[in-house]
């Protein structure tokens, strides 16, 4: 009698679970599929875009266009991916608009297509084959959130992460990025766990977002404006989160990272989002304590790097070595970008700053 009571009780149990994943299968499989734009900037990078549009054609979410924008390339990248991806929707633009414009140009055509959802990825990635259907399920599951960032591994070292967002540490005057090139096998991932903002390398947006706060801030040019957009997103009421599920390898440009250019970007642009996105009293606060004492102490490493280098070419004749001149690169091109924020000046910088001055060619 037991023993039938006790089989009972667990065939009930059982048969319960059961129902309740047919019903979560079933509800999954019913919520209408929204359609998705993924926005790709191209610039002189026609080979990484080919393999990036490669790996999207595999996707398993199939309600989705791609628009990629040219962003005045200088090379054959609008031949090639015409000829390679004659799919995709190509956006022909004569100038370099930088990350944010470019993007929005993608953005108001996706908008134009009638799109639900809205991914912004970098051309220099790889996606998995779920990589669209892992975000559209987790985004539907929260009527609140709004922005998602996903999972980006190296591509040079799979096994490790390159960034997910970052969290705005008032303390140092910039953001803490989580699991900044941590081991994927270590990295303690909380699905739920709300973010200041997700990395532009990969963010899946509603296009309620973009109707409710606007497009990308177009001054930043470069880097910081995700960082914006997402802080605006918040303040109006829609939750920041990454997917954990939906895997994509990032390649990095070597020709950004540790160059004087990011850093002139850097600087003027952490000031420009300072701005915009702190309060007085923070703003008070952030210069007397932080951003006054680092400025004091570039402009004096600046001038001794200067002296250093009149003494070694003027006076002494000699070639600077390649490390001191690209340290001295980089100190000019960060003051450069706070003088040019201070005087309102943004777009993509002056030509210097791409090109080392200080080499001996």
């Amino acid at each position: 009698m037991l023993y039938s009571i006790l089989y009972a009780t667990n065939f009930t149990q059982r048969s319960s679970k059961l129902c309740n994943k047919v019903v979560k299968r079933k509800y999954r499989m019913n919520i209408p599929s929204p359609k998705v734009s993924v926005v790709i900037l191209n610039w002189n990078g026609a080979s990484d875009t080919i393999s990036c549009l490669d790996s999207l054609k595999k996707q398993t979410h199939t309600n989705f266009d791609v628009i990629v924008i040219d962003n005045g390339s200088t090379d054959d990248s609008v031949t090639r991916i015409e000829k390679s991806h004659p799919e995709a929707i190509l956006i022909k633009e004569k100038n370099n608009l930088g990350f944010a414009g470019g993007c929005n140009r993608g953005i108001e055509q996706a908008i134009t297509n009638s799109s639900d959802m809205i991914c912004l990825l970098n051309n220099d990635t790889v996606v998995s084959h779920n990589f669209l259907s892992e975000l559209v399920h987790q985004m539907n599951e929260d009527p609140n959130t709004g922005i998602l960032g996903a999972k980006i591994m190296l591509y040079s070292d799979r096994s490790r992460l390159d960034h997910l967002g970052g969290s705005w540490n008032s303390s140092k005057a910039e953001f803490d990025l989580i699991g900044n090139r941590e081991s994927i096998t270590s990295f303690s991932w909380e699905k739920d766990k709300e973010l200041d903002y997700v990395c532009g390398a990969a963010m899946l947006v509603k296009k309620a977002v973009f109707e409710k706060i606007g497009l990308l801030e177009e001054k930043f040019f470069l880097i910081w404006e995700e960082a914006d957009f997402c802080f605006r997103a918040n303040r109006a009421g829609f939750k920041i989160k990454s997917c954990p599920t939906a895997e994509l390898w990032h390649k990095v440009s070597a020709s950004f990272t540790g160059k004087a250019h990011s850093t002139y970007f850097w600087w003027r642009n952490r000031l420009l989002w300072i701005e915009r996105n702190c309060t007085k009293k923070e703003k008070r606060t952030i210069y007397t304590t932080i951003l006054n004492k680092d400025i004091r102490h570039l402009r004096k490493i600046n001038c001794i790097k200067s002296v250093e280098f009149f003494i070694l070419t003027k006076l002494l004749r000699k070639a600077i070595p390649k490390s001191k001149a690209e340290k001295l690169h980089k100190y000019k091109a960060a003051l450069q970008g706070i003088k040019d924020f201070k005087n309102n000046k943004f777009g993509q910088g002056p030509n210097w700053i791409y090109k080392n001055p200080f080499i001996s060619r």
